[in-house]
């Protein structure tokens, strides 16, 4: 790693079990960012996990608490509008939009990505 390379992380939460949300996805990405893991930290919100979010309050708090503490959130808008939860994830303070070239360009950057 180059002395002022960044070391990003985006972590794409797809996932629609609860128990992986909480245990394994959200805890991973909060901690990488509060540890200092990684420099740039971003959990995108994809498919089932969308609909999930928007259903779990518990989820939610820890989303917020995630936010506040540094994590960027973004969804994917294809996702949410299939799932008719845009609303509530831009209510939840995530970025809703396009993801498919924005999770590309992190590909491509050399970003890790990891995937639950």
């Amino acid at each position: 790693m180059q002395k002022n390379e960044k070391r990003r992380l985006a972590v794409v939460w797809a996932s629609g079990d609860p128990e992986v949300a909480e245990k394994v996805c959200l805890m991973y990405v909060h901690n990488a960012c509060l540890q200092w893991w990684f420099d740039e930290v971003v959990l995108i919100v994809w498919g089932p996990s969308a609909k999930l979010l928007t259903e779990n309050i518990g989820l939610q708090e820890k989303v917020k608490k995630m936010i506040e503490d540094g994590v960027k959130l973004e969804a994917c808008i294809a996702c949410a509008n299939m799932y008719g939860v845009s609303d509530q994830l831009k209510g939840l303070g995530i970025e809703v939009k396009g993801m498919g070239s924005v999770l590309s360009n992190y590909l491509k950057e050399e970003w890790k990505v990891l995937t639950f």
